[in-house]
């Protein structure tokens, strides 16, 4: 499964806290034994601006339900002195399983020897692959798997996913509607709640 965090074009605070939020759900992730990996990230000096987590493993839908929804950061900012407010807010969704696919014809496949660990077949074989899509430019490396074609599908899975984001960046309306959506959500009821500059999480 798919998993998108969003800042819905939020502010500096809102990046800083998203920042927070993956590196607390890749740490999740592997504490319950659920494989993560970071399908797409857009990022500034500040933290992040959206984040694709692709999540596998038996408990994957359970992590993922823990976290899907609005979640809010009370906390003075941190970059804005005398700024007064204090509540911050950014949303996680689950993407959908299957987005569309491009079409052989608007892509480019690269192979490569793989970077990481694997063992002797890893290293002799050109078992990494390197999707790019023509038209945008947007790319996906994958090594993680065995085989080449078990990467190829992985990474054309990925770019389907990034290119879906992609279009929904694009489309300012949408995020404007998005943003005002995930406010209205955030203070009526969110999934999680943390506090302070250290993190530190509200529980019920």
């Amino acid at each position: 499964m798919y998993l998108q965090i969003s800042t819905a074009q939020g502010p500096a605070e809102c990046r800083i806290f998203a920042r927070f939020v993956l590196k607390k759900l890749l740490a999740e992730a592997e504490a319950r034994n659920v494989k993560a990996e970071i399908a797409g990230e857009t990022a500034d000096k500040y933290g992040i601006l959206s984040a694709v987590l692709m999540l596998e493993g038996t408990a994957a839908d359970t992590l993922a339900q823990s976290w899907q929804g609005t979640l809010q950061w009370v906390c003075a900012s941190p970059v804005r002195l005398k700024h007064p407010r204090k509540n911050w807010y950014i949303g996680i969704f689950r993407l959908p399983e299957k987005p569309e696919m491009p079409s052989e014809s608007e892509i480019e496949f690269q192979t490569c020897r793989s970077g990481g660990k694997g063992g002797q077949h890893v290293n002799k074989t050109e078992s990494a692959v390197r999707v790019t899509h023509k038209a945008s430019g947007i790319s996906v490396r994958v090594e993680s798997e065995r085989s080449q074609h078990a990467n190829k599908k992985r990474a054309l899975e990925l770019l389907a996913h990034k290119l879906a984001e992609h279009q929904t960046a694009q489309n300012t309306d949408y995020a404007k509607q998005q943003h005002s959506g995930l406010y209205q959500v955030a203070r009526g009821n969110p999934k999680r709640v943390f506090e302070g500059p250290g993190f530190r999480e509200r529980h019920a």
